[in-house]
């Protein structure tokens, strides 16, 4: 009868045992199938995002050059900049007027589109009351009405209202909002019933139910709705050019856009661009994290 010795059962201790290799490094080549996809889709994406970025680079690099300097492709590398044309949108321009136009119209509708979305949102997942899946339906419906087609109703009751040129013109009238309210509706309606029922049960009213319980766990949609909600009307051009149409009234959109008609250097016009793009940019870096957790919470719901 043979003796088994220790060559003959293999590596017993973890320096006898061959080394593991690193994480996220298996071992394969770049030039297998599946690392030639991964290689392909990694040069896709990096093409996609040098052209999503290419316009704001031009954008950029126009506001700083001198007038007279904007002949492509000479006109886009960054040389001989000045800041020159800021400086001439921010004292000539009325730029700052419009900004705190548009700051104020965006915010406010902010507030409130977020108030009466969530309330509305609450009401069509956890209320019981007749009517209430024709009245959910009816009110979604208005996605389906193009925007343009409500515009000239819209503006004869708000001229009717003697609500031109007034900031209430501007903002009324955006403030039912069916996308955000379908939003809101579908992520409350993740929050479990038994949550509520406990509080009924503690004696909480509804108010301090929706106010204590459902808004404190809705604010990654609120973060995210609110970011959206913020640069549709930062952005908004249409329903401000036919409302406000008094030069202090304007907003940046329809400011710049007058700056063009006035036939000013393409340098002065991309600087009034980049003024108005910088709160948008800015915003978006104190919501990035609350954007995503909402963004992906969304997905995952339905």
């Amino acid at each position: 009868m043979s003796t088994l010795t220790q060559t003959d059962l293999g590596p017993t201790t973890p320096a006898d045992q061959p080394a593991a290799a690193p994480p996220g490094r298996t071992g394969r080549s770049p030039f297998a199938p599946q690392g030639v996809g991964r290689v392909l889709t990694g040069i896709l994406l990096t093409v996609g995002a040098l052209a999503t970025l290419f316009p704001f680079y031009a954008m950029v690099v126009l506001s700083l050059k001198p007038n007279g300097g904007l002949f492509f492709p000479g006109s886009l590398v960054p040389n001989d900049l000045t800041l020159d044309n800021y400086a001439r949108v921010l004292q000539g321009n009325q730029v700052i007027r419009w900004a705190l136009n548009t700051l104020l119209y965006s915010g406010i509708s902010v507030v409130f589109v977020l108030l009466l979305s969530s309330m509305a949102g609450y009401a069509f997942a956890k209320k019981r009351f007749p009517g209430k899946n024709v009245i959910f339906w009816s009110f979604l419906g208005m996605l389906m009405v193009p925007y343009h087609i409500t515009l000239i109703p819209l503006f004869v009751i708000v001229a009717k209202a003697d609500g031109v040129n007034t900031y209430w013109g501007l903002i009324v009238p955006t403030l039912a909002n069916a996308q955000a309210t379908f939003l809101m509706r579908q992520f409350i309606r993740g929050i479990p019933d038994e949550l509520l029922d406990a509080a009924r049960v503690d004696g909480a009213s509804e108010f301090r139910i929706f106010a204590q319980i459902v808004l404190p766990l809705c604010k990654p949609i609120l973060a995210t709705l609110g970011l959206f909600v913020f640069l549709w009307h930062w952005n908004d051009f249409l329903w401000p050019l036919v409302v406000a149409q008094s030069p202090e009234m304007q907003m940046l959109t329809t400011g710049i856009a007058g700056l063009m008609q006035d036939k000013v250097p393409m340098s002065v016009a991309m600087a009034g661009s980049v003024v108005a793009l910088a709160p948008i940019f800015v915003a978006y870096l104190f919501a990035q994290r609350h954007f995503t957790e909402g963004a992906t919470m969304s997905g995952l719901k339905g």
